[in-house]
């Protein structure tokens, strides 16, 4: 009994006491660790990174983990391109060959023997190697015991020599300065970027949410199978569309009626109008997870209009800016200033009114305090003004922990930032007497002024080269 006790402790260390590499994708650097901490959490695992863990590095060696959990990120991540079981790694060619001889060869024998099939890939980060160099490194790891047959097209494993020349294209060394070897394991989810695409989706807005950034956000968001997931200000469903290809059910409202019941003048520039099947629903239709869309409403996201106990596991939205798509909200009696005595036309309530940058995600933390059940997350775009930009402008609420803070800049002075934060606690009256003293979670009033500063800082700007333009939206 004891003896096979510690034959299955061994089994296991064997299985987990391994390290694994990720090749990351070298775009949206700010968003790849975040959103691999959020894979790992949704399995229970943590974040242990190898010692001279490098955040703008594009390998990222993890600790701790087994093959099941890596497969499961990379079934998901669209920030990393591959995973690999490391064998081997060191600064030189001969660090790297003592790394490889170090490895237990229990662990190499399975995938090495006679009857099975090999090829050997080698990437170069940051530099392009002509196909001889390639063969020279390949024939190098003539050490290795591989009995099995070289083919090319269809292997039974794939091993990788990978090379990292640093980050800086003006500056490639002729040496790499870190090299790993290991056996393939899985891919990333890149092509979803490519299947999803705007550019091919059926119905789109103005502002409709780039395709990387949505699977970004999901997994950020921790969304999985079965979760609601609710989007305040939908738009085109763009977000939406992301959550429903990891399994969950999902709703929104926006406070456009053309938009939710895809009416109007199109996006497109060769169409005037839309047509009579573009809407969200027809979105979902056309990858096929139309059995996962609840509904939308027209709502105003400033309005109560859910009952107010924990609904969703999960409140993913992009909130208009001001820039391209107005700030509002509906009017109300309650805005209306008194008139002076003497006033003798007839009383008007407006049909909409200024929905202030700083109201808005103060609305939205109180809502997602309410509504997300315990543990969900809410993430969100807030726009930033980068000359004025501190911690303090960060909305905060305290039922809400802030989990992760990622920049994408648009231009010098303008940039938004994708906020995740988790509920923690359930909301209690002492909370919402915080809200209102405490100055660490009231709203930042700086943010009402984001769309003057924005285009006073188009205007200040000189040269031919036109700035980008931040994709606001409500998606």
């Amino acid at each position: 009994m004891y003896l096979q006790s510690r034959s299955n402790m061994a089994l296991q260390c064997s299985r987990t006491c391994r390290q694994y590499l990720l090749h990351l994708a070298h775009d949206n650097i700010d968003f790849r660790l975040p959103e691999i901490k959020a894979l790992l959490s949704i399995q229970g695992k943590p974040f242990d990174p190898s010692e001279n863990f490098k955040e703008t590095s594009p390998f990222l060696r993890l600790n701790g983990l087994s093959e099941d959990n890596i497969r499961n990120i990379m079934a998901r991540t669209v920030c990393a391109k591959s995973a690999f079981e490391l064998w081997g790694h060191g600064k030189t060619t001969d660090e790297l060959k003592s790394s490889l001889l170090k490895y237990p060869s229990e662990r190499m024998l399975p995938f090495l023997q006679e009857e099975s099939t090999y090829k050997i890939n080698v990437y170069t980060f940051n530099k392009t190697l002509v196909f001889k160099d390639r063969i020279k490194k390949i024939d190098a790891l003539d050490f290795l015991p591989f009995q099995g047959k070289v083919n090319l097209k269809d292997p039974d494993h794939v091993f990788c020599l990978l090379e990292d020349y640093g980050t800086d294209p003006n500056n490639i060394p002729e040496e790499p300065f870190y090299r790993y070897f290991g056996r393939w394991i899985a891919d990333g989810q890149r092509d979803l970027i490519r299947s999803h695409s705007v550019k091919k989706r059926h119905f789109i807005g103005n502002t409709s949410m780039d395709a990387g950034l949505s699977f970004i956000m999901a997994n950020h968001a921790r969304v999985k199978e079965h979760d609601l997931v609710y989007d305040p200000f939908v738009g085109t469903g763009s977000l939406l569309v992301a959550c429903c290809q990891f399994g969950a059910y999902v709703c929104g409202t926006d406070i456009d009626y053309n938009t939710i019941h895809g009416a109007g003048k199109s996006s497109r520039t060769n169409q005037k109008w839309r047509g009579p099947d573009e809407n969200i629903r027809a979105n979902l239709r056309q990858y096929g997870t139309e059995r996962q869309y609840v509904d939308v409403l027209i709502s105003d996201a400033s309005k109560a209009i859910w009952r107010r106990e924990a609904l969703f596991d999960a409140i993913i939205t992009d909130p208009p800016y001001g820039i391209r798509e107005s700030t509002r909200r509906t009017g109300s009696h309650k805005d209306i200033i008194k008139p002076p005595e003497d006033f003798c036309g007839e009383s008007h309530v407006p049909v909409s009114m200024e929905y202030r940058l700083s109201d808005i995600f103060s609305d939205l933390l109180n809502f997602a305090a309410h509504h997300l059940v315990m543990g969900g997350r809410l993430v969100y775009w807030l726009p930033i003004y980068r000359p004025e930009y501190c911690e303090e402008m960060i909305p905060l609420h305290p039922c809400l922990s802030l989990i992760s803070n990622c920049e994408q800049v648009f231009s010098t002075h303008t940039s938004r930032r994708l906020i995740t934060m988790e509920k923690k606690k359930e909301p209690e009256e002492e909370d919402a007497l915080a809200c209102l003293t405490d100055p660490r979670y009231g709203p930042y009033q700086g943010l009402d002024s984001f769309r003057e500063k924005y285009f006073s800082g188009l205007t200040k700007r000189s040269g031919p080269e036109e700035p980008r333009t931040p994709p606001d939206g409500r998606e």
